[in-house]
């Protein structure tokens, strides 16, 4: 009996040990099994995110960015140079002339014929943003120099309607004149008055954005005209004191503006300038301006807004989170705990953004296009798609995995796929199957509000038999190639009309929005490490 027990004990044991043996086996292949998936899942990331992937894609997104681009020659005012557009020719060669200023340059803002300083100078800020960026994507598909070329044509013009410190040409031309005249640019004889903002009649939005748009702009030109970055900086600092000491809305100042471009505040336009300023100049005093004196006050904390030419503060929320994300200088705790308070905003904003997520917008189309407004709806779902895509790249450069949405965690990818959506509806993955974007796809707007699209080249009409053109039934003789549309309504239909405003009008600050989102799609690859 003892000699048996022995034996059973004996066998219990080698039986323990095998088991023992097996367990540590099983739990070896789980953790290499692990491990292989971990290792798969970060080369499928690397190679998601260095273009390794749907080469088809890339080169679509190529190609539109191409066609994007020549949206910012066919709006160019002035005397051009190398000018892409055969149908396009000088125009407004006298503007500012009664100034004593040269104030030719610049670009019409839309389907008429005004400049517009406020819309002017956001694209010129989200244009530099771009190619901050994702230049060395434009640059691999030889478009950075035209994208180059376009902001700078917005700039010299920016220079030149700031003549002294607290002086700031704000727009050229009278709309209320323009509008009851449809005729091309290269035609046009109506007076061509100014609007000014100055410290009796001040401007802080418009002048705070032009600011941000100068300092922007200085940093893409800091390695490659450093005397001209200097000079756009000095214009910067300069604007930026001019709105911040003299402070009201230029829509206040100028009865034409709240007609046309009606700022709703000037807050986040001094936060965007303040910002734009620090990264280009490193000046603790700027950040110092956007967080501890008037984050509280202008920063919409904890209140995400969308993104647009007149609200900016998605757009500081994002910019102010690359510094701690990306950044590359320590701060103290009380700079970060201010800078959380815009990272933590930005971030309720992407959630919004992400459709499964339960704080998910509910203005969106059926499809999933982000819809907010029926004029020009097309603009806050480009806005929001650059800066999903933005804060995707930043997640990514600071090793940052997870977005946490109410319960819910997302990747960058998650962002990525959501700003592919937008753009790839944009481009003709709807249920109208028609690109938005003028001049890329087989089909696309036929009749484009833009004036000098809708008017045959050799037409000699005036101011208002020109009108003739706008009422035509034939699509435009020349195609605004780039222009990006205001889009469709929400049920998802498009009226291919030359009188609807709402849907058939491009922008310039749609173009610099829908440049920036393509230029991140190109090659898949991270943004800059540093601006500078």
């Amino acid at each position: 009996m003892v000699e048996k027990h022995s034996i059973e004990v004996e066998n219990k044991r080698k039986s323990r040990s095998w088991g023992r043996v097996l367990l540590v086996l099983l739990i070896g292949a789980a953790v290499i099994a692990a491990s292989v998936l971990t290792i798969l899942k970060t080369l499928d990331h690397f190679k998601k995110r260095s273009g390794g992937h749907k080469a088809n894609m890339v080169k679509k997104y190529a190609d539109a960015l191409e066609v994007a681009l020549q949206f910012f020659d066919v709006q160019k005012s002035g005397k051009l140079e190398n000018n892409r557009i055969g149908w396009r020719g000088d125009s407004a060669l006298e503007d500012g002339k009664e100034q004593g200023l040269d104030l030719s340059k610049g670009m019409y803002d839309a389907g008429d014929l005004i400049k517009f300083g406020f819309p002017m100078a956001f694209t010129a800020t989200i244009l530099s943003w771009a190619i901050l960026e994702y230049g060395d994507q434009m640059e691999e598909i030889k478009q950075l120099d035209h994208a180059q070329q376009s902001l700078k044509w917005i700039t010299d013009y920016l220079i030149n309607a700031h003549p002294s410190p607290f002086l700031l040409y704000v727009q050229v031309g009278d709309p209320e004149l323009d509008h009851n005249c449809w005729q091309r640019p290269e035609r046009m004889t109506e007076k061509r008055p100014v609007i000014e903002v100055n410290a009796s009649f001040p401007g802080s939005d418009v002048a705070a954005e032009t600011a941000a748009a100068m300092a922007s702009a200085s940093l893409v030109f800091k390695k490659l005209n450093s005397s001209y970055s200097d000079f756009l900086l000095m214009h910067a600092q300069q604007l930026f004191t001019f709105a911040d000491t003299y402070r009201g809305s230029y829509s206040v100042s100028s009865s034409q503006a709240q007609k046309f471009y009606n700022s709703t505040g000037y807050g986040d336009e001094l936060l965007w300038a303040a910002a734009w300023l620090y990264h280009a100049t490193a000046d603790e005093s700027y950040l110092n301006y956007a967080t501890k004196m008037n984050g509280q006050e202008f920063g919409n904390w904890g209140n995400p807004t969308w993104f647009s030419w007149d609200d900016k503060h998605a757009g500081v929320q994002v910019l102010l989170s690359r510094i701690i994300m990306i950044g590359a200088k320590e701060m103290s705790t009380e700079e970060n705990l201010e800078l959380q308070m815009y990272r933590e905003t930005a971030e309720a904003f992407m959630c919004q953004l992400l459709p499964d997520s339960p704080t998910a917008t509910s203005s969106r189309t059926p499809n999933g296009l982000i819809w907010i407004l029926k004029w020009n709806p097309l603009q806050y779902s480009v806005a929001s798609a650059f800066l999903a895509i933005l804060f995707s790249d930043y997640m990514v450069a600071s090793h940052t995995t997870t977005l946490y949405c109410y319960g819910k965690f997302y990747s960058p990818d998650d962002l990525r796929n959501f700003a592919i959506s937008q753009a790839d509806y944009v481009l003709g993955q709807n249920p109208m199957e028609m690109s938005f974007l003028v001049g890329y796809g087989v089909k696309y707007p036929e009749y484009v509000h833009h004036r000098g699209s809708s008017i045959p080249v050799d037409s000699n009409n005036g101011c208002r038999d020109g009108f003739t053109w706008l009422y035509s039934k034939s699509p435009n003789p020349n195609v605004a190639i780039g222009a990006l549309v205001g889009g469709p309504m929400f049920n998802e239909t498009y009226a291919d009309s030359r009188t609807d405003t709402d849907q058939a009008e491009p922008t310039t600050y749609n173009s610099a929005l829908i440049v920036g989102l393509l230029s991140a799609l190109v090659s898949n690859s991270l943004v800059a490490e540093s601006f500078t």
